[in-house]
């Protein structure tokens, strides 16, 4: 793989860290700010709609500029959030930062992915994918669990500083490494938009939503489930995420291999898999051992459908892919915030801590269904088009990308 996916992947792990990290110190976030839990809670919340507002909008401001550049401002929108985050004196200024540095999100891997697979042949698509998402996996391995103890130990400011740092190193990254892809010629905002009325994209992302919701579902309260269900101390709830973590890193790399080999069979099997094991965890949630097989295996299959989804919306974005990738993304914070939401209905309901599952289960299944529909619709109207992400329709495949800086960058 090329350096520049190495770039791209470290600025992964940067914005993966962020999202994530805010859930093991909300207690103290809240302590410092002399605010209730619930009300830090919208610090996850606002940033999941800054995702999903801020990858159409950034990605659309970004239609007249080199990918290269613009995944440098992201970068430089990214650090410049987390510093207002770090420093803020007060609730709502801290919420602001997180605002600012969410807009990156959706952009960034939807920009992202598409250079990724620029750079590749056209049959290491998808594994290029997951190459740059193992930044995001390895952030729940790595990231998260380090920032939640440096956080409890130094304060929860200096968590976001070291993040704002990991924001410097990716933007180094970028600007060193990734080569300067030209914009597709012809290629407009209206062009992007088309790409959202095909209705296999629409399909894609509501899987997208529906499917990584079911993780979510589960996941937003692992803490209280694990702990009072399970019976887990609080201390454990540290190393269960990292469980998590690397079930997601485990996922995420082997559905992108078999994503370029068969990747609707993939989608399919992971998301019946995921329903399967998430209805399962209502079980085993009661038992400590079974419990963290099953966080892990939650994790593993989630993540086993990011790149075969993100493939496929970009086999489907007609030659006009950016958009429609980075929107993507944004639908994987709007199925967090609709299952957490959805989770969270269930507990006030009273039907207890392992309710949620049952929830993230139908969210996964829903998903399947739309998998089915979807693979039958494709067989109706033909296999879809082989189009190089990003490039002009009709352009020959070959083994090579067809940009020159491309080739460059696979070859050195």
């Amino acid at each position: 793989m090329p350096l520049a996916i190495l770039a791209l992947a470290i600025g992964a792990f940067g914005i993966g860290t962020t999202e994530f990290v805010i859930l093991g110190l909300l207690p103290e976030v809240a302590a410092d700010y002399g605010v209730s839990i619930p009300t830090a809670g919208h610090l996850v919340s606002g940033y999941a709609v800054g995702v999903l507002l801020g990858a159409p909008l950034m990605t659309a401001l970004g239609t007249k500029i080199p990918r290269k550049r613009m995944l440098m401002a992201l970068m430089g929108l990214f650090i410049v959030g987390n510093l207002v985050s770090a420093l803020a004196p007060v609730f709502g200024l801290m919420l602001t930062g997180r605002v600012i540095a969410s807009l990156t999100h959706g952009a960034f891997f939807g920009i992202g992915a598409v250079v990724a697979a620029e750079l590749v042949a056209p049959h290491k698509k998808a594994g290029a994918i997951a190459m740059m998402f193992t930044g995001l996996t390895l952030a729940n391995v790595i990231g998260v669990p380090l920032g939640t103890y440096i956080g409890q130990t130094a304060g929860w400011r200096v968590t976001f500083v070291l993040v704002a740092a990991l924001g410097v190193v990716g933007l180094l990254g970028v600007a060193k490494l990734v080569p300067d892809l030209p914009r597709p010629e012809g290629v407009r905002l209206r062009h992007e938009l088309t790409a959202l009325r095909d209705p296999q994209v629409l399909l894609a992302m509501a899987m997208t939503v529906l499917g990584f919701g079911g993780v979510f579902a589960a996941i937003t309260y692992i803490a209280p489930m694990m702990t009072e269900t399970a019976g887990f101390a609080d201390s454990s709830v540290t190393w269960l995420l990292v469980l998590f973590g690397v079930g997601m890193v485990g996922g995420n790399l082997v559905g992108g291999r078999f994503a370029d080999r068969a990747l609707m069979p993939m989608l399919l099997v992971s998301l019946g898999a995921l329903a399967l094991v998430l209805a399962l965890f209502t079980v085993t949630a009661h038992h400590k051992a079974a419990a963290a097989v099953t966080v892990t295996l939650v994790g593993a299959l989630g993540f086993a459908t990011v790149p075969p989804l993100q493939k496929r919306v970009l086999d489907h974005a007609q030659g006009a892919p950016t958009l429609a990738s980075a929107v993507n993304i944004g639908a994987f914070n709007l199925g967090n915030a609709l299952a957490a939401w959805l989770g969270g209905l269930t507990i006030s309901a009273g039907l207890g801590y392992t309710s949620p599952n049952w929830v993230g289960a139908l969210l996964a299944l829903a998903a399947l269904v739309l998998a089915l529909v979807s693979a039958l619709l494709e067989r109706r109207t033909g296999a879809p088009s082989r189009t190089v992400a990003g490039s002009v329709r009709g352009t020959p495949a070959s083994d090579e990308p067809a940009d020159p800086a491309a080739r460059a960058a696979v070859r050195g």
